[in-house]
């Protein structure tokens, strides 16, 4: 686990974005399949990479998927596609046919169901799961990731690539990858910014596999952590 702390969330972001073209840039002749969360730590990042990496980036080369999604249609402001769409996806040239969107509007288990028969049929696989190049995943402070919760631990070793899982705070119902796919892609990259995640930032680094992104974090190949002094405010060294 690669632990990269910078002096604001602003930061953090650029950092992150610059890393993602690093990566793509190591190996030109691929296509990278990527899967992004949502909330509104990555907000930010699309904000910017929309606004300052425009030009560096290889869209061309970029396959968009979501790791999770609320069950929402896709103008509702809950909506993660929607959001990228708004700040980055929108303005990008990226082309339209790269871009597999989560259907929030639609059953969430015949959506589920059919997310898990696209990512298996668009993405190669590995060991009988989908390998995802890079996803990118957040952390709430109550240490879930991906729509997985606390006392949800069971989604991470589904047999499926995509299920339904509730947010225990207000029921909403969501799309999310599962445990699995998360564990087997090239990169796992987590962005986390804010000292109201310090407390789980300092579970992911410091603790056994306490909640799904610890979880995480300690079984997935090449784990990367992008935050800024806030979220690591417990965590003391760094590297």
């Amino acid at each position: 686990m690669k632990v990269t702390v910078f002096p604001s969330s602003i930061e953090t972001s650029r950092g992150l974005i610059l890393r993602l073209v690093e990566i793509m840039n190591n190996e030109p002749d691929r296509i990278f399949n990527i899967a992004v969360s949502g909330g509104s730590t990555p907000a930010l990042m699309f904000d910017l990479w929309a606004n300052e990496y425009m030009e560096i980036t290889p869209w061309n080369r970029m396959c968009i998927y979501w790791v999770d999604e609320r069950c929402v249609p896709p103008d509702d402001s809950d909506s993660n596609y929607g959001m990228m769409r708004n700040l980055l996806l929108g303005m990008a040239p990226i082309p339209y046919e790269n871009v597999f969107r989560i259907r929030g509007e639609v059953k969430p288990v015949k959506e589920a169901a059919r997310y898990s028969e696209l990512v298996k049929q668009q993405v190669p696989s590995k060991q009988g799961w989908p390998e995802f190049d890079i996803i990118l995943l957040g952390a709430g402070d109550d240490g879930h990731t991906s729509s997985i919760f606390p006392g949800q631990e069971e989604l991470l070793t589904s047999p499926s690539v995509y299920v339904v899982s509730i947010n225990p705070r207000n029921g909403q119902k969501r799309i999310a990858m599962t445990g699995y796919p998360i564990l087997n892609a090239r990169y796992v990259i987590f962005l986390i910014t804010g000292k109201g995640k310090a407390d789980v930032v300092e579970e992911i680094c410091k603790s056994g596999d306490v909640g799904p992104a610890a979880y995480v974090a300690h079984h997935a190949q090449n784990v990367e952590l992008f935050m800024d002094e806030g979220a690591a405010l417990y965590i003391g060294d760094r590297k």
